[in-house]
C-alpha cells in the first residue's frame, strides 16, 4: 500500500498559555476570587492581579506560594508550556 502524503493534514498546535493565564484558570476553577487567593497564598490581591495579567514576573517564591495554595507543584505554574497535562488535572 502506497501512502499519499496529501491524505494527511498537519496536527494543530497545542494551545499556549502564559503563567498569568494558568494562575487565573486555576483560581477560577476553584471558584476563588483574587482576594481569596491572596489570603490563601499570602500574596496581596493587587499582586495577584498583576501576575494574572502578566505585568510582573512570577519568581520562585511567589510560584511556591501559589502552588501551595492550589495544591500543585510549582512547575505547573512556572512552566505552563511543559505542564499542560498537569494543569488540566489540577483544574
Amino acid at each position: 500500500m502506497k501512502i499519499n502524503p496529501h491524505d494527511f493534514v498537519p496536527a494543530r498546535p497545542h494551545a499556549r498559555v502564559t503563567t498569568g493565564e494558568v494562575i487565573q484558570i486555576l483560581r477560577q476553577k476553584k471558584g476563588w476570587t483574587q482576594e481569596v487567593l491572596a489570603h490563601r497564598s499570602g500574596i496581596n490581591a493587587n499582586n495577584i492581579s498583576l501576575l494574572e495579567n502578566d505585568r510582573v514576573d512570577i519568581g520562585k517564591r511567589r510560584a511556591e506560594q501559589l502552588a501551595k495554595a492550589f495544591g500543585v507543584h510549582p512547575a505547573i505554574i512556572m512552566f505552563p508550556e511543559y505542564e499542560a497535562r498537569e494543569i488540566q488535572k489540577a483544574a
